[in-house]
């Protein structure tokens, strides 16, 4: 990979670490295993409960009959738990695995303190559980993607910061002293969340803001979530990857640079809708932040494009390319969207509409799903020393992801435009509009289904890849004791 920037003069300190040989990539990650097995297994499983959660959600636009004498397992908590169980259950913890073992890999120095982040695993995961329970409990804080209740949210933001000390502490001890591309993009990422996470929970939950302050402050905190911090990590992801699966070097890193900058300054400034009753500079403001935003999907584009050397067909020559390729693509089509979006004319015809919707997981599962999921794949073999148990499934989880997501956006992207052109129009009663959606939502429960059969198969393969190797450590540790008790039996 392309160097960000070159080692400037070397300090005593940076002297001495350079003199301390880089850990080899077993002992990497031998000390990154048992942290990322529990991020990533516990991540696969919130992964399937999430979908769970949502294709419930979406069958109750076609039957309302369905679960509605449970009050626990009505839409309205059905709907956020699984957004909830995918964001923080899987997205973010998934993100941080990859992030350790890049920071580990980069930096050709073991993970610090394995055992604490461990522990900090337990605890996010712990807060998921949670939080998930108060929701689906009707404790609901009603922001979204911040829909946890202030005290699973605490113990959420403390097991991140038990995990973030130790990836600050790798970075800080790293062998190898020049910053890597995707160091930068995760070194940001580490503080962000933080940062935004407890600037939300402070104002939205603990120390109300009141009125419409309090829409501004949920707008800007899912914006620098969906789109910063999924961004610098996904992004990360994606310079590292693309270049080391297709043994080329990434072509430019000032175009990297010039990605990482417009994500760090403009990225947070959108989320704020043309509609918002707010002072006029808002809107407009964001507006221009998320125009602004073409700079960045042109740059990635075109750094990944001459990376491939023009190639695209490279991205099918691994599995995990492709889920990354697909990453890829989908974040600068919903760049696209989003930049679109700025202009009034389009935002008069989508806003309020299942366009969003189709946006949002086009975002968030399209892109930064699917390039996490590609990372996992090359990782987990990596801490196992093995394959996957069936590299079919892998295929398998491939083209049921993809025709879920396709199947998922498309039809809600159309009925959105189809559902504000009618909506713009008087004469057509409201009912009329809502119920000519229904077809589109059928479509979009297909999508969902297939979704979460792909998740079940990245569930199984994953499993199956863990128990693997602790089976074989059990074996080989049981006959290395009964090995020395024999020959004391044949004496006897």
């Amino acid at each position: 990979m392309s160097v960000i920037s070159s080692p400037s003069q070397a300090s005593p300190a940076d002297a001495g670490a350079e003199l301390c040989p880089p850990d080899s990539p077993a002992l990497i990650d031998a000390s990154c295993r048992l942290p990322l097995v529990v991020l990533f297994l516990a991540a696969a499983v919130w992964l399937v409960i999430g979908s769970a959660f949502a294709l419930m959600a979406s069958l109750k636009f076609h039957a309302p009959g369905f679960l509605a004498d449970s009050a626990w397992l009505t839409y309205g908590r059905v709907h956020p738990a699984g957004l909830n169980s995918m964001l923080y259950g899987f997205c973010i913890p998934a993100g941080l695995g990859v992030a350790l073992w890049l920071l580990a890999r980069l930096g050709h120095a073991r993970l610090a303190r394995p055992g604490l982040v461990t522990l900090g695993a337990v605890c996010w995961n712990l807060g998921v559980a949670l939080g998930i329970s108060g929701i689906l409990a009707g404790r609901s804080t009603g922001f979204e993607d911040l829909e946890m209740p202030a005290y699973a949210a605490r113990v959420v933001f403390l097991g991140y910061l038990m995990i973030v000390l130790w990836a600050v502490l790798t970075f800080q001890q790293r062998r190898e002293r020049q910053l890597f591309v995707s160091q930068w993009f995760l070194f940001a990422a580490l503080f962000w969340f933080p940062w935004i996470n407890s600037t939300a929970n402070l104002l939205l939950l603990t120390f109300q803001v009141r009125g419409i302050a309090q829409a501004v402050v949920a707008w800007w905190y899912s914006d620098n979530l969906l789109v910063v911090w999924f961004g610098l990590v996904g992004l990360a992801a994606v310079f590292y990857f693309v270049p080391k699966l297709t043994g080329r070097e990434l072509h430019s890193r000032y175009l990297a640079l010039l990605t990482f900058w417009m994500l760090i300054l403009f990225g947070s400034w959108g989320g704020i809708p043309r509609s918002a009753p707010v002072p006029a500079w808002m809107p407009i403001s964001s507006a221009i932040a998320t125009g602004l935003g073409l700079i960045t999907i042109i740059a990635v584009g075109l750094n990944v494009y001459q990376t491939l050397g023009g190639q695209c067909s490279k991205l099918w020559s691994h599995p995990s390319l492709r889920f990354i390729g697909f990453g890829v693509v989908a974040f600068v089509v919903v760049g696209l969207i989003r930049a679109a979006g700025a202009l009034s004319e389009v935002s008069h015809a989508t806003q309020f509409t299942w366009f969003t919707v189709a946006r949002g997981m086009l975002n968030s599962y399209g892109f930064f799903t699917m390039v996490i999921l590609g990372a996992i794949y090359y990782i987990a073999p990596q801490l196992m020393g093995a394959e996957f148990p069936s590299a079919k499934l892998v295929t398998a989880h491939f083209w049921t992801a993809a025709a879920g997501i396709l199947l998922f956006v498309v039809p809600l992207a159309v009925s959105g435009v189809v559902q504000g052109l009618k909506l713009q129009q008087p004469s057509i009663p409201f009912a009329d509009i809502a119920h000519g959606t229904l077809p589109f939502l059928r479509a979009s429960t297909t999508g969902d289904l297939l979704i979460a059969l792909g998740h079940l198969m990245f569930l199984a393969n994953l499993a199956g890849l863990v128990i693997r190797f602790y089976r074989a450590r059990v074996a080989s540790a049981w006959a290395s004791a009964t090995a020395q008790i024999k020959p004391v039996e044949a004496r006897a």
